[in-house]
Formats: structure tokens, sequence, C-alpha cells
């Protein structure tokens, strides 16, 4: 399956890999949730060569849609890439109940495996975050993956309560975006069995290179293809040109990030012809001049030049 990037862990099922972008959702002018559209950047992202798709993570704007909203955004991703590469949703919520609920529509809509963030705005303590798996992992037949960044949920885990989860029998994995590099280095160490993904683009080649098995990539969302072969020239053994290539990502990742948080990534899919709508207030899109910057930025780095400028049908 790999050649040179690490393989996936032994007690993952779906045998992650590669580059598993966090789709969007994509909405309206009006703000309602456009499902077509949303449906379709799964499409995007598949069709340019992304090995798994995560919809209903911290681009998919989760916390700011509804249980009904969610749902529908499951299934469309299911319906249009399921079978094709695997799907693992987003189900996360700040209380087990809702996690739970979020799992078994998730399972029954035809997912691959759910990504369960660490609740939030309440802080827990190692034992209940631990039962708080143990319920959402006892309520499917589905591989779990932990969904670990404590910058956004106020809740970190500890390499000790990895430990504890480690006894579940359905956790497959763990998607880090905590930026701790030494926490993740030993919890990879610890943890041979798990697969790891990367959560951050700063982290794409340094985390295949600390043992993660594939890489969840907001730049992914629009530039696939640079993501992707990123990782397939690491996996191919050029591993100068896959850091050549995470450069360049540092410096879109930089240009994505000169608005307001979380518009950069939209902008961009605009900018390539793949108009997604607006974010979910009370996120804001760019301004006109940061808009001009995010273009010139990425003409200066001759993707605008080279990438397919038509949306997909």
């Amino acid at each position: 399956m790999t050649d040179h990037a690490p393989a996936p862990g032994a007690d993952d099922p779906l045998d992650l890999h590669g580059v598993v972008p966090p789709t969007v959702t994509a909405f309206h002018d009006d703000e309602t949730v456009d499902v077509e559209r949303t449906a379709e950047h799964a499409r995007f992202v598949v069709d340019r060569g992304v090995d798994g798709v995560f919809p209903l993570g911290t681009n998919g704007e989760f916390p700011l849609l509804t249980g009904g909203e969610r749902q529908r955004v499951v299934e469309a991703v299911v319906d249009e890439v399921g079978g094709e590469v695997p799907v693992i949703a987003g189900v996360g919520a700040p209380s087990t109940r809702q996690t739970v609920a979020h799992a078994e529509h998730a399972e029954s809509a035809g997912v691959d495996g759910v990504v369960v963030v660490t609740p939030y705005y309440y802080p827990l303590d190692a034992a209940a975050a631990v039962e708080h798996y143990e319920r959402v992992a006892a309520a499917v037949d589905l591989p779990v993956y932990v969904y670990h960044i404590p910058s956004k949920t106020g809740n970190e885990l500890s390499l000790s309560t990895l430990e504890d989860l480690a006894a579940i029998d359905n956790l497959a994995g763990l998607k880090d975006s905590s930026k701790d590099v030494p926490w993740l280095g030993q919890a990879i160490d610890d943890h041979p069995e798990w697969t790891f993904l990367a959560g951050s683009d700063s982290l794409l080649v340094p985390g295949l290179d600390l043992g993660c098995t594939g890489m969840v990539s907001a730049v992914a969302n629009a530039f696939p293809d640079l993501v992707v072969d990123l990782y397939e020239a690491y996996d191919d053994g050029d591993v100068g040109h896959a850091r050549d290539l995470q450069s360049t990502v540092y410096d879109v990742r930089t240009a994505l990030k000169q608005g307001p948080y979380m518009s950069g990534v939209k902008t961009a899919l605009e900018l390539r012809g793949f108009d997604a709508g607006p974010l979910r207030s009370p996120l804001r899109e760019m301004d006109a001049e940061q808009r001009a910057d995010l273009e010139a930025a990425l003409d200066d780095l001759g993707l605008l030049d080279t990438i397919d400028l038509h949306q997909t049908e």
C-alpha cells in the first residue's frame, strides 16, 4: 500500500493514508447549506487524487450547523464519493449523547469511519474523556478516530489518557492538530497499532517523518493536486522534492491565513473557479484588499497559472 511513507496501524481496518482533506460545507448567499455544492467539493478533491475525505471537520464549519444540516452533508458526501475513497465523517459534539446520535446517523448513511473531536466548552478530566470515547465507540460498528485539537476544544489528552483509550476495541487512530511535535512523536511511538494523521499543513512532511500515515490538509481543499504531489513524492522516496513542496505549502498556508479565520480556503477555491459560497456567520469573508493580496500571492507561486480554473460539473 505504501512504499516509503509510514504504513497505517494494524488496528485501522480502513488503512487510512495519504491526503484526506477536511472538506468544506458550501453555503448559498443567504448562508443556507448548499448540499449539492458540498458534494461537488468532495468530488473536486477526489477527482484530483486524494485518498479519503473528512466532511464536518473544522473546515466543514461543523459547530455552526444544525443536526439536520450535518446529516444532509454526510448523506450527500457519501452519495457522491462513497465507495471510491474512505469517507470518515466528523460526529463530535459537546455532549456524549449528541455525539452518539451523530455517529449512529453517520453509520446508517454509509460512512466508513467516524472522527470524534474531544468534547468542547466544559473542561474534562481523563476519566470523562475515556468514558466519552467508550460510549461513542460502543454505539457503532465502525472504526473511530480521535480528533485532538486542544486549542479549539480546551481539552488536551495526556499521553497516559491515550493508554486508556487504546483499550477501546474499535478505536483505530488519531488526527492530531495540537502542533505539539514532542507529544505527537511520543504518541506514535507508544501506539504503533494506530493510524496517525497530521492535522496541520505546517507538519505534512514532518508528520510523515514522525510516523503519521497521512495528512488532513486544509490546503488540499483548494489545492489537492499540490498536497497529493507532496505525499506521492515522499512515498516514492523523493523526500527532497517532498520538502520543496512542503515549502510551497508553507507559503500557501501563510497566504490563506492573512484574512479572517478560515476565509482563505473558500476564497482560494473561488479563485480557481469553484465557488463554495460564504462562510457562515459569525465567520467572515475576506475583504476586497485581502482577496487581492491572496490572489497575488497565489499567482506569484505559480498556482493560478497551473491549476484547472473550471468548476466541476
